[in-house]
C-alpha cells in the first residue's frame, strides 16, 4: 500500500504538493471513486485516473542521459551544477540514485533509477557488468599498453581487475577501453601508470545498454521496455 499523494505524483509527474492539490480538487479517482484524501493509502496496481485521463504507477524509474562536461555526477552540489538538474521537478523528487559516477570532464552515458539492487549490481566488480569508454589519448597508445589492461594493473590504493584496450589503426591517441569496475578516475590512472595523458574521456556503454547517441549533451529519456528488461536480466532481476 501506498500514500496517494505520493502514487499520484509519481505516476502523474507531478511534485507532491502538486498532486496533493489535485486530490483535494477531486481530479483523481481511484478505482472509480473520487477520492479527496491525500494520505489515504491505495494498492500499487489501482486504477488511477487524473482529470478522467489514466496515469501509471512506476514503482522504479530507470533513465538513461548523455552527461555533459562540468556537470557533477551527484544529486546535488553547493558549488557546481548537478546532473538531476537536468531533468523536470518531479523526476528529481524521487531520490534517483547515479548509476557509475562520472568525473565533471567526462561525458557520456549516466544511467539513473530508484531501483537500489539494480544499482547495486551494476558497479560491483563482483557482477561483472562491463563498462565501455571511448578515450583521446595525448600520444597513442601500442602493444604494451593493450598487454597491461589484460593483465590487471596495481594503482596503489587498489589492483585493477583485468581491461580490455582496443586502439583504433588510423589514430592511435583514441582507444575503446572496456572494464569491468569503475574505481575514482579509473580510466584515466590506468592510462596514466602507462605513461599516457587521457585529454578527453566518454562512456557509451554500461551492463550491456548504449548510449543513445539521438541524445545530445544534457538529453535524456527513459529506457525502452527492451533496454529495461534486457539490463534487468543481464543482472539477474525481476521487475
Amino acid at each position: 500500500m501506498i500514500r496517494l499523494d505520493k502514487l499520484t505524483a509519481q505516476a502523474a509527474n507531478m511534485t507532491r504538493s502538486q498532486a496533493v492539490a489535485a486530490i483535494k480538487k477531486g481530479r483523481v479517482t481511484v478505482d472509480g471513486s473520487i477520492c479527496r484524501v491525500p494520505d489515504q493509502k491505495v494498492g500499487e496496481q489501482a486504477e488511477l485516473l487524473l482529470d478522467g485521463q489514466p496515469v501509471t504507477y512506476e514503482k522504479y524509474v530507470y533513465l538513461m542521459m548523455d552527461k555533459p562536461a562540468g556537470y557533477l555526477s551527484a544529486t546535488e552540489d553547493t558549488r557546481d551544477p548537478s546532473v538531476t538538474e537536468l531533468l523536470p521537478e518531479a523526476l528529481q523528487k524521487r531520490s534517483l540514485g547515479i548509476v557509475g559516477r562520472l568525473d565533471k570532464d567526462t561525458t557520456g552515458l549516466l544511467l539513473l533509477t530508484d531501483n537500489g539492487e539494480l544499482n547495486h549490481r551494476l558497479t560491483s566488480p563482483r557482477y561483472h557488468m562491463d563498462k565501455v569508454y571511448l578515450a583521446t589519448l595525448d600520444v597513442p597508445a601500442d602493444g604494451r599498453d593493450v598487454d597491461d589492461f589484460e593483465n590487471g594493473m596495481d594503482l596503489g590504493d587498489f589492483t585493477a581487475m583485468p581491461g580490455r584496450l582496443e586502439i583504433d589503426p588510423e589514430d592511435g591517441r583514441n582507444c575503446r577501453v572496456t572494464i569491468r569496475e569503475g574505481k575514482f578516475h579509473q580510466v584515466k590512472r590506468m592510462f596514466r601508470a602507462c605513461g599516457k595523458t587521457v585529454v578527453a574521456l566518454r562512456r557509451i556503454s554500461i551492463g550491456g545498454v548504449s548510449l543513445d547517441d539521438t541524445l545530445g549533451a544534457g538529453g535524456w529519456r527513459r529506457l525502452t521496455e527492451n533496454e529495461k528488461t534486457f539490463l534487468l536480466a543481464n543482472c539477474g532481476l525481476k521487475e
